[in-house]
Order: C-alpha cells, then sequence, then structure tokens
C-alpha cells in the first residue's frame, strides 16, 4: 500500500515558498491517491499540476502502481486545519455541532482550542413580551465541533 506520509512529504517539499499546503491525503484499498490542497488566497491549477508531476517523478521507481490525484479543496467542503478557519475570520461558516445544533453564523476567531462565532438569536428580554433578536458571541471547543463549512449564500 502507498504511504500517505511519503506523498505528503513529497508535496510539501513541492510547496516551500508557497501560500499553498497540504491538507489531507487519502489512500483507497486500490491504490488510488487523493491528496488536497488550500492556500491562503487560492490554488492555481499549474499548482497542482505541478505537485502531482513531483509525486509521479520521485516515485517513479515504487514497484507499486498507483493512481494521484491532487485537487484543491472543494467549495463547501469540511474545515479540516486551523489554517482554513483562519482564513475564514470574518466571513460566514456553517457549523454543526455534536449535539445535532446547526449554527448559521460569522466566524469571530479561531484558535488551537476552538473557535469563536457571532450570531444572532431569540432570547427573552427584560421588560418585553415577545422573545427579541439579540447578537450572541460564544466559543465553541473543537470537541463540540462536528464540521464546519463555509457558507456560502446564492441568492
Amino acid at each position: 500500500m502507498i504511504d500517505c506520509q511519503k506523498i505528503r512529504a513529497l508535496a510539501e517539499a513541492q510547496l516551500v515558498d508557497t501560500d499553498v499546503y497540504v491538507i489531507d491525503c487519502r489512500v483507497s484499498p486500490s491504490n488510488e491517491v487523493e491528496l488536497l490542497l488550500d492556500s491562503d488566497t487560492s490554488v492555481q491549477l499549474e499548482t497542482c499540476a505541478a505537485v502531482n508531476r513531483a509525486i509521479n517523478d520521485a516515485m517513479a521507481d515504487d514497484e507499486e502502481d498507483f493512481s494521484l490525484t491532487v485537487a484543491s479543496a472543494g467549495i463547501g467542503e469540511e474545515l479540516r486545519c486551523l489554517r482554513q478557519y483562519r482564513k475564514l475570520i470574518g466571513r460566514p461558516v456553517e457549523v454543526l455541532l455534536t449535539n445535532g445544533t446547526k449554527i448559521l453564523a460569522l466566524l469571530e476567531a479561531a484558535d488551537e482550542g476552538g473557535i469563536t462565532l457571532s450570531y444572532e438569536e431569540r432570547q427573552a428580554v427584560e421588560g418585553k413580551k415577545r422573545r427579541q433578536l439579540v447578537k450572541v458571541v460564544r466559543e465553541y471547543p473543537f470537541d463540540e465541533v462536528k464540521y464546519t463549512k463555509e457558507y456560502l449564500d446564492f441568492k
């Protein structure tokens, strides 16, 4: 079976001095390798092609056959690393908590401990008969977050 760590190391060596980084590497039982890249700006098709060529050239001597796909993380995919979260600070995200609650919010901050979200929530306000929309800012540790995706509104 193809070693994902080796593929990742070859890709990272190719991406030195760029803002592109490796998010994930997956190998199927039939040796189909999928390498996902992301960037602080954008991932160019030429970058994916160059990484693909470099890995194929470096592993040409290996006895195992494999199929390599190098791609950028797609829109709407789950965020997998802290660098992706930091890129989206100040933008809307969709968060599913482990308790099943889905939140559409603005990503205010992200660090090793978790994320900070701001959103409007209906709450009882003293002196008012009906619940009012109130802006809430809450921190969620990563162990309470099932997934986070960039929220795109096509309206």
